[in-house]
């Protein structure tokens, strides 16, 4: 390859043009591979990062909220590096249709619609044109409740460009309720969103980040495009879009320093993972947990695995198979586990998973009953935000 990349421009002289013109192409294809393996990455990659906020500036919620510092020290970093920030949906778009991005393509998501997004995130993000999409439950909207957008904010917001999800009517813990409120829960909001702003949304975040295989179908029925936890990881299509990670952001795990880590990171690739839903019974906790490594990592014995209960969890590879045995059960509520593995140029591949542990005594509990339960409780947050490697 290299003697014809050399002998290229004395062929080029006596071809004719029409050839010449695709000689050029592959001359310029060579060199790419040639001059730019090392860094191959730079040039086109199937992944992204996705940021989740929620609150700006409201330090009575240390749990949701970023401080204005933090959230203008992340976008400081976003602007003055080489960081891609597009449009969700264009990040989706290129990953179902399997179309290269650049490499460090980054996406801002914010959950709930709560004011100050309107009034300390919006101004921020305009001033930089970083693109961001809001993602909604549409009652508190409509029961003009304190401390949330109105629709005519929502709609000022579509007008700019900014994307619109959705995140049901009344914000449930879906896997807690029966597939019947579940789908009233997507078709009421859907309806409202019509009248409000004149489209569905085509993109799903999962309230708290939970959710379960039926939640997961019952998403696809309604017709979203893709569909976004709260577990930290990488974006890429390797193994489907309805359960998209993102990295949690908030006053404690908002430094500058897991930012970067978020934002440099590179995807830990898997596939068939054990179990397959979510959330555990009495029957598999703790969990046989497992998955299959993608080829190009297969042979990395580097991976370590971690979980804020038990810190660093056995790894047993065995070809392309990793098994991952925790020495006691959850406790009941949200886990995380994580796992990673390092990359070139000090970074990582990351890769999580949120576990959702079940009291006892739960039982699928009615709409009527949920809407009675507190929505959002520092409680209830605590173990959505992730840290470094541990949770």
């Amino acid at each position: 390859m290299l003697t014809l990349h050399i002998a290229l421009p004395q062929l080029l002289k006596r071809m004719k043009p029409s050839i010449c013109h695709y000689l050029a192409k592959i001359k310029l294809w060579l060199m790419l591979v040639i001059y730019g393996g090392a860094s191959g990455a730079a040039f086109a990659a199937d992944y992204a990062t996705i940021l989740m906020y929620h609150r700006f500036g409201e330090d009575k919620y240390p749990s949701t909220n970023i401080r204005i510092e933090q959230f203008e020290a992340h976008l400081d970093m976003l602007a003055n590096g080489d960081y891609h920030i597009w449009p969700l949906g264009k990040i989706v778009d290129h990953l179902q249709q399997g179309l290269d991005m650049p490499d460090k393509t980054i996406a801002i998501t914010i959950d709930d619609a709560y004011l100050s997004v309107f009034t300390e995130a919006r101004p921020r993000l305009k001033a930089r044109n970083f693109p961001y999409t809001v993602f909604v439950a549409t009652q508190p909207v409509d029961r003009n409740q304190r401390g949330y957008m109105s629709w005519d904010q929502i709609r000022i917001l579509q007008d700019e460009g900014v994307q619109i999800g959705s995140q049901t009517r009344s914000h449930p813990h879906m896997h807690q309720i029966s597939i019947t409120d579940a789908e009233d829960e997507l078709t009421i909001s859907n309806e409202r969103f019509l009248e409000e702003i004149g489209q569905r949304p085509k993109l799903f975040a999962y309230p708290y980040g939970e959710y379960n295989l039926d939640v997961i179908e019952v998403v696809k029925q309604a017709g979203f495009d893709a569909a976004f936890g709260q577990n930290s990881g990488i974006a890429h299509g390797y193994n489907g879009f309805f359960e998209l990670p993102r990295f949690a952001m908030n006053e404690q795990y908002g430094t500058i320093d897991r930012l970067q880590l978020a934002i440099d990171g590179l995807p830990l690739k898997v596939d068939q993972i054990v179990p397959e839903d979510v959330v555990l019974d009495d029957a598999n906790n703790p969990p046989n947990y497992g998955f299959t490594l993608a080829p190009e990592i297969a042979n990395d014995r580097q991976l370590r695995c971690f979980n804020s209960l038990y810190g660093k969890l056995e790894v047993n590879i065995l070809g392309p198979r990793a098994e991952i045995r925790l020495p006691g059960p959850f406790e009941s509520g949200r886990a995380r586990i994580n796992c990673t593995m390092p990359a070139s140029d000090g970074r990582w591949r990351w890769f999580g998973r949120p576990i959702l542990i079940p009291d006892g005594q739960l039982a699928i509990l009615s709409l009527a009953q949920l809407t009675a339960l507190p929505r959002h409780s520092d409680q209830n947050c605590s173990m959505i935000i992730t840290s470094n490697f541990s949770t």
